[in-house]
C-alpha cells in the first residue's frame, strides 16, 4: 500500500503555500507522524525546508522532467517508512508547462496533475487579504474546473480578524468545500528572498530553523490536523523507484560533491544513484574547503555562486585543484552555477578557468523546460540522447568561439540555442535534468571516473 498522501495547492503563486506546506509537515511531525516531504515541478529551494520540518530530505515531482510513468515510484521510494506524505503544489493549481496546456483541465507538470497520478486529494491555500464572500466563488470555481481533482478543503490564510474569518467561512460553505483551517497574518514569518525565490535554507542557517519552527507552531495551533490526517489518501500500485537501475560499476571511486551555502540545488536521488553505481560520494564546501582526497570525478549542481564571487575566488587551492583534475581528463559534471563557476572568470572574479570564457550576472530570468539533444559525446551522455530539462538562472556565459556545445534546444524565444561545454571530460551547462530519468548517464559517468583513475 502507498503511503497516503496531501497536495497543498494554492490559486496562484504568493499565496502562501509555502509556509502553510512547511508548517504543516513541521506541525505533522511535532504530533508523532513520520512525514515525507515532496514538491511538485524542478524547485530546489522549498525542499531544503521541507527537510528541516520532516526531518528527512526534500523531494521532487516532475512529471515533465521524468515522465508520469515514474511520479509513482519515486513517491513511494521518497515515502518509505512514512505514514503520511505532504506534496506542496506549484503556483496555482492548474499552472504547468504552457506549451503542454490541454484544451481543459490541468496542464503537464501542474499540482493537479500530480495529484491525479498519485491518486491524492488537495488542499486548497486561499490568500484572504482584500476577500469576504467572495471567497465562496473562488473556491467553487477551484473545485469544480476539474473534476477529475477531489478538492477536500481549503485553508484560509492571512486572516484579518475573528469577523474575517466568520465571513470567510460562510462563502467557503456556501461553495460546500470544509474548512481545514484559518491561519492569520504574521508577517514575521517570511523567508528572505532574492532574485531566483526564497534564500536557502543552508544560507539562512539558524533563522531557517526558527522560521521552520514557527511555521510549524502556526499551523498547530490553527489547522485541524486531525482533519488533514484523515483526508489524506493515495493510489500508487507502482513499486517503488530504486537507484539500483544505475547498475553498479564495480570500480570504487571517490566522486566530489560540491555543497555548502553556493551549491544547493540537487535532487537527492542523484547522490543515491552515484552511490548505487559504485561511488563513494563525499561533499565538500568549494567556499571553505580542498577537494576530497583521491576525487576521482567531480559534480558541481547549481546553487548562488554570483552570491560569493569574492569568496569562491580566494579559495585558491581548491580552484587550482579542480584545474588540475580537469586537466587529466576525470570526468566534471556542472549544472547551471556549475557552468559558471567552471569559467574563467564570474562578474571579474576569478574562478576556477576550466572553460575558456566569462560569466556575469544580468537583470534577465531565463526560465522554462527545454527538450534538448545532446550535440556531443560526453562524460555523461552519447550524441543523439534527448533529455527534458529546466532552465533557471539570471546569469548569461560569454564562451570562447571553438567550443564543443553540450546540448542543443529551442529557448524562451523560439531561436535555437547551442549550451553548455563538453571538453575532455568535463559535461557543463545551465540545463538541469533530474537523474532518475537518465540513470544510465549516472552510469557512464561513474564508469568514467573508474577509467580515470586507473589511468592516473
Amino acid at each position: 500500500m502507498s503511503t497516503p498522501g496531501i497536495v497543498i495547492a494554492a490559486p496562484s503563486s504568493g499565496s502562501g503555500k509555502t509556509t502553510i506546506a512547511t508548517g504543516l509537515m513541521g506541525a505533522l511531525r511535532r504530533a508523532g507522524h513520520r512525514v515525507a516531504p515532496f514538491k511538485v515541478g524542478p524547485d530546489f529551494i522549498d525542499p531544503g525546508y521541507h527537510g528541516m520540518a520532516a526531518g528527512r530530505p526534500g523531494r521532487n515531482l516532475d512529471p515533465v522532467l521524468v515522465g508520469d510513468h515514474f511520479i509513482g515510484p519515486l513517491y513511494r521510494h521518497g515515502s518509505d517508512d512514512a505514514d503520511i506524505a505532504v506534496v506542496e503544489g506549484v503556483m496555482g493549481l492548474f499552472d504547468g508547462r504552457i506549451s503542454d496546456a490541454p484544451a481543459a483541465g490541468a496542464a503537464r507538470g501542474s499540482s493537479a496533475h500530480v495529484a491525479g497520478l498519485l491518486g491524492t486529494p488537495v488542499i486548497l491555500v486561499v490568500d484572504a487579504r482584500g476577500q469576504s464572500h467572495s471567497v465562496g466563488a473562488l473556491v467553487h470555481g477551484f473545485a469544480t474546473f476539474d473534476t477529475a481533482v477531489r478538492l477536500v478543503g481549503v485553508i484560509l490564510n492571512r486572516v484579518g480578524s475573528a469577523r474575517h474569518e466568520a465571513v470567510l467561512r460562510q462563502g467557503c460553505e456556501q461553495a460546500g468545500v470544509a474548512v481545514l483551517g484559518a491561519v492569520p497574518r504574521t508577517e514575521e514569518l517570511s523567508v528572505p528572498s532574492r532574485h531566483l525565490g526564497l534564500v536557502t535554507a543552508v544560507e539562512h542557517g539558524r533563522r531557517a530553523h526558527a522560521a521552520v519552527d514557527a511555521m510549524a507552531e502556526l499551523v498547530a495551533r490553527h489547522v485541524d490536523l486531525p482533519a488533514v490526517v484523515a483526508a489524506a489518501r493515495s493510489d500508487v500500485s507502482a513499486d517503488p523507484w530504486t537507484p539500483e537501475l544505475a547498475e553498479p560499476t564495480g570500480a570504487p571511486v571517490t566522486v566530489a560533491l560540491a555543497a555548502g551555502r553556493a551549491f544547493t540545488f540537487n535532487y537527492a536521488e542523484h547522490g543515491e544513484l552515484l552511490g548505487a553505481a559504485g561511488a563513494d560520494v563525499v561533499a565538500f564546501d568549494p567556499l571553505t574547503d580542498p577537494l576530497p582526497p583521491n576525487t576521482s570525478a567531480l559534480v558541481i549542481p547549481g546553487g548562488f555562486p554570483e552570491e560569493f564571487g569574492p569568496d569562491l575566488s580566494a579559495n585558491h587551492a581548491v580552484r587550482e585543484q579542480i584545474a588540475a583534475l580537469a586537466g587529466s581528463g576525470a570526468p566534471i559534471h556542472a549544472e547551471c552555477a556549475g557552468l559558471t563557476y567552471l569559467a574563467d572568470d564570474l562578474d571579474g572574479h576569478p574562478m576556477c578557468g576550466v572553460i575558456a570564457g566569462s560569466a556575469s550576472f544580468t537583470e534577465s530570468l531565463t526560465l522554462g523546460y527545454r527538450d534538448a539533444v545532446a550535440v556531443t559525446d560526453s562524460s555523461l551522455h552519447r550524441i543523439g540522447d534527448r533529455v527534458v530539462g529546466h532552465e533557471f538562472h539570471r546569469t548569461a556565459m560569454h564562451y570562447a568561439p571553438d567550443r564543443q556545445p553540450a546540448w542543443r534546444y529551442r529557448g524562451r524565444s523560439g531561436a535555437m540555442v547551442d549550451d553548455g561545454v563538453v571538453q575532455d571530460g568535463v559535461h557543463a551547462g545551465y540545463l538541469h535534468t533530474h537523474p532518475a530519468a537518465h540513470p544510465e548517464a549516472i552510469a557512464r559517468f561513474v564508469r568514467a571516473a573508474a577509467r580515470s583513475k586507473l589511468a592516473g
